[in-house]
């Protein structure tokens, strides 16, 4: 039951960050994404931070400071990598080996730093949704293939994988909602030097500050806590995978809110992610690999029991 619980709220985070496209729709035309997605970062950050320290919450011992850096330093990357490759590359190809990368990513280097193997229906299902973001994506527009732009697809991917893997170490020791304050705040910090290479005019306007507070406290700050809230009970791997419902929610918001016309190819795309991940949610929970020591150990409780 916890199980399907942590599902459901990596669902509903996938969902937040599906509104991102369509908000970012609203924001003023001169907004540079890299400035968007750092000021994303500064607002959803800094105001869980505000609502922990008002709850008597925030505790700066015991932080394994290295786990946090590293955190801190994967989601500052992933901004501008993420909207870098789709500058050079296009939004479908982008989108599609940063998305799509991730949980193959997120998966191998569970399985080869934590042991834990992942299952055939989680690999099935993956295979499944990526082939369904390539669909959904690569009908619109033309297709540009650029070798740079799409080794900034796949450095998107792994700093998604890499934070997620982290994170579930300091979720260890830490809660969801004191994690993502102090990891995208420092995130935010990291990126600020960027922000003096852009015009921040935009965000004196109504529509500039407003897109940036709901995309920074709702699809960002509210969405990262409950895709860490999940992630506690679940795989990292399957958390990821789970995220490819945000591709999914930005293409029927943008069918049915915005009025895009989905073809036939796209529609194919959805029924995919969406099977897909209904498998990953249905699937029992997988066994970890056991190390040589630990059978050893075994073995030796049996042997000293008979």
């Amino acid at each position: 039951m916890k199980d399907r619980l942590s599902t459901f709220l990596v669902l509903l985070a996938a969902v937040l960050w599906g509104t991102t496209g369509t908000a970012q729709t609203f924001a003023p035309p001169d907004t540079h994404p890299i400035s968007f997605g750092a000021m994303r970062l500064a607002f959803g950050g800094t105001t869980l931070l505000l609502f922990i320290a008002l709850q008597g919450k925030l505790k700066l011992k015991n932080w394994p400071l290295k786990e946090v850096i590293l955190a801190a330093l994967c989601m500052a990357c992933y901004q501008p990598f993420f909207f870098s490759a789709v500058k050079i590359t296009g939004v479908a190809i982008g989108t599609v080996v940063a998305i799509g990368s991730s949980p193959i990513l997120a998966g191998i280097m569970e399985w080869i730093f934590k042991k834990t193997m992942p299952t055939k229906s989680w690999w099935l299902a993956t295979v499944v949704a990526i082939s369904g973001c390539l669909l959904l994506f690569t009908t619109n527009g033309a297709v540009k293939v650029q070798p740079f732009g799409i080794l900034l697809s796949l450095g998107a991917g792994l700093s998604f994988a890499t934070y997620t893997l982290v994170s579930k170490e300091l979720l260890k020791t830490q809660a969801p909602d004191t994690v993502v304050a102090v990891v995208f705040t420092l995130a935010a910090i990291m990126l600020a030097p960027l922000l003096f290479l852009f015009d921040l005019s935009w965000l004196f306007q109504i529509n500039g500050i407003g897109t940036s507070l709901y995309l920074g406290v709702f699809a960002t700050g509210i969405a990262y806590l409950l895709f860490s809230k999940g992630l506690v009970k679940i795989p990292a791997y399957t958390a990821v995978t789970l995220s490819l419902f945000e591709p999914l929610t930005a293409a029927l918001l943008g069918a049915f809110l915005v009025g895009e016309n989905l073809t036939l190819t796209s529609w194919l795309g959805v029924a995919l992610i969406f099977m897909a991940i209904v498998v990953v949610s249905m699937a029992p929970k997988n066994k970890s690999v056991r190390k040589p020591e630990q059978d050893q150990e075994v073995e030796y409780i049996k042997q000293a029991t008979k």
